[in-house]
């Protein structure tokens, strides 16, 4: 099980005329009896804003954080669609409602796929009653399934906390920047928590997991995490909570950067000795994106230089001599210039499906981490075109 691992919640995947063959392209994450829930999101922040983000958004704050289902389609991002696009996505979701119950505005909508398309809104409608007939606590998998776009596998997480669970789904293969990532992600709890300390958890578990990985450094129109809390677990310590739902979260944030598109390696980016943490992220952002840094590391080759070079032009306090940087624990510069290692080690750790990268400022107490990728040809081949 995933989303679908707390009590209380149901799921449920179809085929709703988004992608060919009969496909599945949608997708229900709905309380077990229609009810409405606390909920909380976080969403890109893109000012091209997709039509989705921008109807949840105003879903959540009409219901005063309280949702039963979360309504999802893959196959078209129903951005760049304007005013007729957030007509769309209302309509969805009043018919979602009308075959659960509950109010229109107490259905969440998430979509992904190509920009600049209308949704095929007339068989999306004929769907909805089947798809909300078939939710049922085995159909997280389903579910899972018909959201992904260029992914290649399903991401699927479940965590158990002291008396309660957390479990969630997401897709996500690209366009993977901070903050966020051109990301689905639907996550339920049964422990019970107002909105307002669901929003603050959720924010707060964002934060080192969705907003620190990196793919190509392009953020998407429609990035949305969604946390519901069912309650049947009674209240938890808010403290506990955020654990579990930032555990979920880096699982999910990880299985995404390893399903990158065309990626070969999945790479940790550690920055330690910076003046703050916000330095560190930012410099390990700078490594985490750059397309020399990504491209030698498909190629397998340690160059430090490159990293060094990133490091001192990304705005952060810098000195070179006070450099140093690792793969792998095996430090290749020191001083900021080139160390005597064990050049077979560092090689066999490159060849490896994980890397890890350290860069030490020497500077000060701050760190962060990045999770990021190699660039191969295969992500150019993915991305040149729109079919």
């Amino acid at each position: 099980m995933s989303v679908t691992a707390a009590q209380g919640f149901v799921a449920a995947g179809g085929h709703g005329g988004l992608k060919a063959d009969g496909v599945s392209d949608l997708a229900i994450v709905a309380t077990a009896d229609g009810r409405a829930v606390p909920a909380a999101g976080v969403f890109t922040t893109n000012k091209m804003t997709a039509p989705p983000v921008l109807v949840s958004r105003a879903h959540l704050k009409q219901s005063s954080g309280q949702a039963a289902a979360v309504f999802l389609n893959s196959g078209n991002a129903n951005a760049g669609t304007g005013e007729p696009g957030s007509q769309d996505a209302e309509d969805l979701c009043a018919h979602v409602a009308q075959q659960l119950g509950c109010a229109h505005d107490e259905v969440l909508i998430c979509s992904t796929g190509l920009i600049g398309y209308r949704l095929p809104v007339e068989p999306m409608v004929a769907a909805i009653p089947g798809l909300v007939a078939q939710r049922a606590v085995d159909g997280d998998g389903d579910a899972a399934q018909a959201i992904l776009t260029t992914d290649t596998v399903r991401k699927e997480v479940v965590i158990d906390g002291d008396g309660f669970t957390v479990g969630g789904m997401a897709k996500g293969a690209a366009m993977l920047a901070p903050n966020m990532a051109t990301m689905l992600a639907v996550l339920t709890t049964d422990a019970r928590a107002e909105p307002a300390v669901l929003q603050q958890v959720l924010r707060d578990a964002v934060t080192d997991t969705f907003n620190c990985i990196t793919v190509d450094g392009a953020t998407s129109t429609n990035d949305t995490v969604l946390l519901l809390a069912g309650g049947a677990a009674g209240p938890v310590d808010p403290q506990a909570l955020e654990h579990a739902v930032t555990a979920a979260c880096a699982s999910l944030a990880e299985q995404m950067v390893a399903d990158a598109e065309g990626a070969t390696k999945l790479v940790r980016v550690h920055v330690t000795g910076a003046r703050s943490d916000a330095e560190a992220r930012t410099a390990a952002r700078a490594v985490a994106t750059s397309q020399l840094t990504k491209c030698s590391w498909y190629g397998e080759d340690p160059y430090w230089g490159r990293v060094g070079s990133d490091l001192g032009s990304c705005g952060v306090a810098f000195d070179p001599v006070l450099l140093s940087v690792a793969y792998g624990g095996t430090v290749v510069c020191r001083h900021g210039v080139e160390a005597e290692h064990d050049t077979a080690t560092v090689t066999e750790h490159l060849a490896g499906r994980d890397i890890e990268l350290t860069a030490d400022l020497g500077i000060g107490a701050g760190r962060a981490t990045v999770l990021t990728c190699d660039l191969t040809h295969a992500y150019v081949d993915e991305n040149m075109g729109t079919s």
